[in-house]
């Protein structure tokens, strides 16, 4: 499922590269008083923590932000962000791999391996529709590179 799904992982250059194709403006973000704005293709994850959203950066760093995760979540592009999970937003730009659960340990829950390293789980309730979003986007990236 996984070899057919998932493409071969973009590198950093690539992502910068597609990431101009796609619709991602910057994104002011309140901060300490003021507003700084975040290049939306440098989000890597997007995680909520009650009232508070933890921003994590393809550069390695993070910021918090004191506006919910669903309120972040119609503020960025449908075509390059997805929520797996109540808790996490991830930026298919930097998806590297997707695993399946364990049949051994009955553990049939799906998760991703993003390119920060970072490992987040799909809620089985989303688990169809994330696979239907994974794939469009998979087919829309592979016609903009030729590779279709």
């Amino acid at each position: 499922m996984k070899a057919a799904m998932l493409a071969k992982p973009l590198s950093k250059a690539g992502v910068e590269e597609i990431a101009s194709q796609f619709d991602m403006p910057d994104l002011m973000l309140p901060f300490w008083g003021c507003r700084k704005k975040m290049p939306m293709h440098r989000i890597v994850r997007l995680e909520g923590e009650g009232n508070y959203t933890l921003f994590h950066f393809a550069d390695g760093s993070r910021l918090m932000v004191s506006l919910t995760l669903k309120k972040m979540e119609a503020r960025l592009s449908p075509k390059v962000f997805v929520r797996p999970h109540k808790k996490n937003i991830i930026n298919m730009l930097y998806l590297e791999d997707i695993h399946d659960g364990n049949i051994d340990t009955d553990d049939n829950h799906l998760s991703v391996s993003l390119m920060n390293g970072h490992r987040v789980e799909v809620s089985r309730r989303k688990a169809s529709s994330f696979i239907k979003q994974v794939r469009g986007f998979q087919k829309e990236l592979n016609g903009m590179t030729g590779l279709a």
